[in-house]
């Protein structure tokens, strides 16, 4: 049966197709280097500054649709994601080199995808030039000329743009200086540990009764979908798939004395970026390291589609809660992780000068 949403990805389809440029088979007379990809909040094996020339920086991103529970009730979600993640993968290079990503989108799929890089120049991103339907993949090359943290997502055409952004289809990239991070006034700035927190906004319909519905497939779950999302009010705000996903047990690491490299993307809504008891040391709002980055910050902001990175040197041990101050989102919708770090304690900069006990009585002189 020929419906209605695949009329809009028909003719999402043929727009593209009309947008895209030739395709050019020449090859570059430059060295590869094969990246195997790790799933958020980590980050693949990289160098911080470099001294080589640049390289062809070869990746793959494996579209998977799946369904996962994304919260301690059991709630179900029709995912779409870029190698069964969400967020996909971070992508790290440096300024200079080229990016060549093999796209594959699975025959087990329903779907056709593509990828939009907000890093790269042209064709929409790439979306003109990578739209694939089950059982095709795609290889597109593109230079990374401007340095700074970037969204990239699936894009395929009108309402299904939102849709499968929402469903999980985002990600981000790293282009770095080739010489490094700086404060912006020539001082080399180096982190420890490097991770990459996704923030992803949810909308699951729920039935007469109040409860969220479970669907058997992305295409089944559309029109339900559609019509909660239109309304802007999401079910779910969290971070890397789930609520919880970034705290006990896989509560993010550190020790007292390290620097550490958060990278924060949201791909559709403003976020605002909070570590409770700790600050943005160095923090690139914008996300591009071209520009000087901010000191000292309380809170940041994410502009919806774009990402931004701080670094933070952890001064004390503890438990550290990093939110997105919309504490309505950070409580009741799922948008917290943790950080837990390892050290000893300095009383100088914090201690309880008297513990907790009863107020004494006023006195009568």
């Amino acid at each position: 049966m020929f419906t209605r949403r695949a009329a809009l990805i028909s003719a999402a389809a043929t727009a593209l197709m009309l947008a895209a440029p030739a395709f050019a088979a020449n090859d570059l007379n430059l060295p590869r280097q094969k990246v195997e990809l790790v799933a958020p909040p980590f980050v693949h094996a990289h160098e911080q500054a470099t001294k080589q020339g640049p390289k062809i920086m070869e990746f793959t991103l494996t579209i998977e649709e799946k369904k996962v529970v994304i919260d301690e009730k059991g709630t179900t979600f029709q995912a779409m994601t870029f190698n069964g993640s969400m967020p996909g993968p971070l992508m790290v290079v440096h300024e200079g080199d080229y990016v060549e990503v093999t796209l594959v989108n699975p025959s087990t799929n329903s779907m056709p995808h593509n990828i939009d890089f907000h890093s790269a120049t042209g064709a929409l991103g790439g979306a003109a030039l990578t739209l694939i339907n089950p059982g095709e993949q795609v290889v597109l090359r593109w230079k990374a000329t401007r340095t700074g943290v970037f969204v990239y997502h699936c894009a395929p055409g009108g309402p299904m743009i939102p849709w499968h952004v929402v469903s999980g289809m985002n990600g981000a990239v790293m282009v770095l200086p080739r010489d490094g991070l700086n404060d912006g006034k020539g001082h080399a700035l180096k982190y420890d540990k490097v991770y990459y927190i996704g923030e992803q906004d949810m909308y699951v319909p729920r039935d007469e009764k109040g409860n969220f519905k479970s669907y058997d497939s992305p295409g089944e779950a559309f029109t339900d979908t559609e019509e909660v999302m239109k309304k802007l009010i999401p079910s779910h705000v969290v971070f890397n798939g789930k609520v919880g996903a970034l705290t006990g047990k896989n509560a993010l690491t550190a020790n007292v004395g390290e620097n550490v490299l958060i990278v924060h993307s949201q791909a559709n809504r403003d976020s605002r970026p909070h570590l409770i008891g700790g600050h943005g040391d160095y923090v690139w709002e914008t996300g591009k390291f071209s520009n000087a980055p901010e000191t000292g910050l309380e809170t940041w902001f994410i502009r919806g589609g774009s990402a931004g990175a701080a670094m933070y040197k952890f001064l004390q041990p503890g438990i550290y809660a990093y939110v997105t101050h919309n504490l309505i989102e950070a409580a009741d919708l799922g948008a917290t992780a943790h950080f837990k770090i390892e050290g000893k304690w300095n009383d100088d900069l914090m201690t309880q000068v008297k513990a907790p006990a009863e107020i004494p009585p006023a006195s009568t002189n």
